[in-house]
């Protein structure tokens, strides 16, 4: 439970970063500064600094916050499928990303957008970065039950371009520590960068110029990008 003041504080530092949030939300980025967060919750701007060091020390706090949300909105899409249903899964979990970041695409930007630097303590930047990697993981540790339960075809080592091998590797064995074949993770990254970047091109609006709703074309790539990973593809109910 901790002491009073530990309590206080943790209850103050969310505080500033739901106000944070909301100021981000109604106004844009550009207008969550400490003076404007601290006017909301009736405080000076120099209180802050008992809690945060810097500006870019409390955006990377509610990039965290933002993460661990996402993370847990992409767990409950997983959980509610029944069973060992891993299309079901899948499809799932990619469908709620996409529909999150539609409902969300200040806080969106804020995560995929330019990366927010700066910290000064590290245990802001330690917390910012654990709650990244566990929101990676959750579409990695996907992928690899996909993998580990019948698995998909692979290009075999000597098949990858020369100048991605070392990279895959390096990602590999200094990123993840996992013992697998590149071919996986390259698999892997292609799925990755069409399923964001397609979220990220919507969310944008760098697709209007050709589509008024987008959906149908987010399904198209789930139906394309399934079957090499050996799922079926279900349109949505």
């Amino acid at each position: 439970m901790g002491t009073r003041r530990d309590r206080l504080r943790a209850a103050t530092v969310k505080e500033i970063s739901e106000t944070a949030r909301r100021i981000l939300v109604e106004e844009g980025p550009e207008a969550v500064s400490l003076r404007a967060i601290a006017r909301a919750m009736g405080m000076t701007a120099p209180a802050l600094y008992r809690y945060f060091d810097s500006h870019s020390e409390l955006l990377r706090h509610l990039v965290g916050d933002i993460f661990t949300e996402l993370t847990e909105e992409l767990h409950g899409a997983m959980h509610a499928v029944e069973g060992t249903d891993m299309s079901g899964k899948f499809l799932a979990v990619a469908r709620q990303f996409r529909l999150w970041a539609l409902a969300h695409p200040r806080e969106y930007a804020l995560l995929f957008g330019t990366p927010v630097r700066g910290a000064t303590r590290q245990e802001e930047v330690d917390f910012a970065e654990e709650c990244a990697r566990e929101f990676g993981w959750t579409f990695m540790a996907l992928f690899l039950e996909l993998w580990q339960k019948s698995p998909f075809p692979i290009p075999a080592d000597e098949e990858i371009a020369p100048a991605l091998r070392p990279q895959l590797r390096r990602y590999r064995d200094d990123v993840l520590g996992l013992d697998l074949p590149l071919g996986v993770l390259q698999q892997f990254l292609k799925c990755w960068i069409r399923l964001q970047g397609g979220v990220s091109l919507e969310v944008f609006g760098h697709l209007e110029f050709a589509l008024d709703d987008a959906a149908p074309m987010f399904e198209l790539m789930l139906s394309e990008v399934g079957p090499t990973l050996g799922l079926t593809y279900t349109p949505p109910r």
